[in-house]
């Protein structure tokens, strides 16, 4: 089976692995950039995505180059603890939480998808223009805008995973228009701070007006930390729709945004202060589809479903899309029922896990403490009982597919035989 896939992020570049780890082989990865450069911030693979990344033989090449959060608290603008629980194997779970940059990810990523499947896999400076997969052919033809001119490429299956701004998608669905927003602005960045709390607990304050997110992505050998962070405003509503998002943005007015959170173990303005760059995004997402696949193509990661980064699931349930594709596609008599039973698994449930992000997932707790103590608390039990805060902890990882209980006794999506002892690598 001859297989193209749109897009070289973290979503095409684990669709290809996971394939070529199912026994396919004639794959190609095309992308629309010249050239791949480790470029954006921090991001979180939780532990559904690690046991994956694990299965695939990556997880001692990612390890290596990510941190390990242990723990996950929630506080509000005061400093005070919400909620805290423990992450990865703290957790129970057999696979760690891994915290990485986002472009080294996806180097590493490329550099296992050229060992296994070859230098010339992923061909660079292919933008998409057409796509023609009726429904009742077997094969698909993509055409390319190339700096050598228009390229046509016949594939038995095509599968996009060219992100939020999909060219597929916009094919297929026309008069969607822009990603819709929330209207929250986003600011993120690194810097290396000193340590926080035991160094390897990741944190969340704030409210749905103002909120700050930060954790470790590299202890340095001083003694300090490099930190991903997150600063969140509801956004001015005067704001131009035209605005010109993910750039580069003065970081002192942000900082100047949380002046007064100064806790006891962080200070907050200092760290947004220290920034090696701020970056600005809108809070966007995509609403659900009625349908991903059309005749031999279909869409996976943030092109079948971008979501709000409540929850740290974006980059996780892609590498989930990868490994469910290529287990279905594996298993099942041929590739039109191999794409029916990914659809009929993950697109119901992406659609779900999207709902929740969009009524703040897990970071409801903190709504919820602003709501009823805005002025902060002595007691958080006297505020947000421990049953209804444990509630939205475990709702969220079972909609997303990583409570624990479920996690460790899941079946494998590797369809090779020792797929369960390998996943089970302590």
């Amino acid at each position: 089976m001859t297989i193209a896939i749109i897009g070289a992020g973290i979503g095409g570049l684990s669709t290809a692995l996971s394939l070529e780890r199912a026994g396919f082989d004639d794959i190609r990865v095309y992308e629309r950039v010249r050239e791949l450069r480790p470029l954006g911030v921090g991001i979180n693979l939780l532990p559904h995505a690690v046991r994956e990344l694990t299965e695939l033989g990556l997880r001692d090449a990612v390890e290596a180059i990510a941190a390990t959060p242990r723990r996950l608290s929630y506080v509000n603008r005061y400093g005070q603890l919400i909620w805290s629980e423990a992450r990865g194997t703290a957790a129970g779970y057999r696979w760690p939480q891994l915290s990485v940059h986002r472009g080294r990810l996806q180097l590493a990523l490329v550099e296992a998808v050229h060992e296994r499947l070859g230098a010339g896999a992923i061909r660079l400076g292919h933008r998409l223009t057409g796509l023609d997969a009726p429904g009742t052919a077997r094969s698909a033809r993509a055409v390319f805008e190339t700096p050598g001119g228009e390229v046509a490429v016949d594939a038995d299956l095509v599968i996009a995973a060219d992100g939020i701004h999909s060219a597929v998608r916009a094919l297929h669905y026309p008069d969607e228009g822009a990603p819709p927003g929330n209207g929250l602005t986003l600011w993120r960045g690194t810097a290396t701070v000193p340590q926080f709390l035991d160094g390897a607990t990741m944190i969340m304050a704030g409210d749905d007006q103002l909120k700050f997110v930060a954790y470790p992505l590299r202890h340095e050998p001083d003694g300090t930390v490099t930190v991903n962070f997150i600063a969140e405003q509801r956004a001015d509503p005067s704001r131009a729709e035209t605005a010109d998002w993910n750039r580069a943005v003065p970081i002192a007015p942000v900082a100047r945004l949380f002046s007064e959170w100064r806790f006891d173990w962080l200070d907050v303005p200092a760290v947004i202060a220290s920034a090696h760059e701020l970056l600005e995004y809108p809070m966007v997402d995509r609403d659900p589809l009625p349908r991903w696949t059309f005749g031999r193509s279909t869409l996976l990661g943030d092109a079948a479903h971008a979501m709000y980064p409540n929850g740290s699931n974006g980059a996780s349930q892609a590498i989930i899309d990868a490994r469910t594709l290529a287990n279905s596609l594996a298993t099942a008599g041929d590739a039109d029922e191999g794409l029916r039973r990914y659809e009929e698994a993950r697109r119901p449930a992406t659609a779900d896990l999207l709902a929740l992000t969009r009524q703040q997932g897990p970071e409801r707790v903190m709504v919820l403490a602003h709501e009823r103590a805005p002025e902060g608390f002595a007691d958080i039990e006297d505020v947000i009982p421990a049953a209804e805060l444990q509630e939205i902890a475990d709702g969220y990882k079972r909609a997303a597919g990583f409570h624990p209980e479920a996690l460790n006794v899941r079946a494998s999506f590797d369809a090779r035989a020792d797929a369960r002892e390998e996943a089970g690598r302590p």
